[in-house]
């Protein structure tokens, strides 16, 4: 973590200011996130490509690295999320995304990565979306806990969703 990682900001410096890549913002720390990777990178890429073709028919919107506000004093930056319609239109939602899509780097701890979709759930995210991007392992977290995904397609429950990892990175 940087210096300037470490200072106290106020929340209205950090709402005014570009970062590069974007900080996420907690209880006035700001918080590095670990982006930039090729295979990060790519598999954002395609998945937001693959969600964006598929959102008329499944009735949402998704979007890439857009500020949430989680709670009082915690902002958060999913590497994509979908919202169901109507998609918000503040500047920085309030309303949890249907579906928030972390992809992991390299130098994410994983203590870290469970403890925010725990959290993220526990402040009304229904699925949580934790992504391998080398071998495409990964977990799906709500409130009933975390299950891994075996046959790397992910099924959201009462949608149309179904997002096929294999087939999204086969380009």
């Amino acid at each position: 973590m940087t210096p300037e990682a470490r200072r106290p900001v106020p929340l209205q410096e950090y709402l005014t200011t570009a970062y590069s890549p974007d900080r996420e913002y907690r209880d006035g720390i700001l918080l590095e996130r670990n982006v930039g990777e090729l295979a990060h990178a790519t598999l954002q890429t395609l998945l937001a490509v693959y969600i964006g073709r598929r959102g008329k028919q499944w009735n949402v919107v998704s979007l890439i690295s857009l500020r949430i506000r989680v709670r009082d004093g915690w902002y958060a930056v999913p590497d994509i999320c979908i919202y169901s319609q109507p998609a918000p239109n503040e500047r920085y939602p309030e309303r949890p995304p249907l579906l928030w899509i972390e992809i992991l780097s390299e130098d994410d701890r994983m203590t870290d990565v469970w403890a925010k979709a725990a959290e993220l759930v526990k402040f009304g995210v229904p699925y949580v979306w934790i992504i391998e991007p080398h071998t495409l392992k990964s977990e799906l977290w709500t409130a009933s806990g975390a299950a891994t995904i075996e046959d790397k397609t992910l099924r959201l429950p009462n949608t149309d969703i179904i997002i096929p990892l294999l087939e999204v990175m086969a380009r």
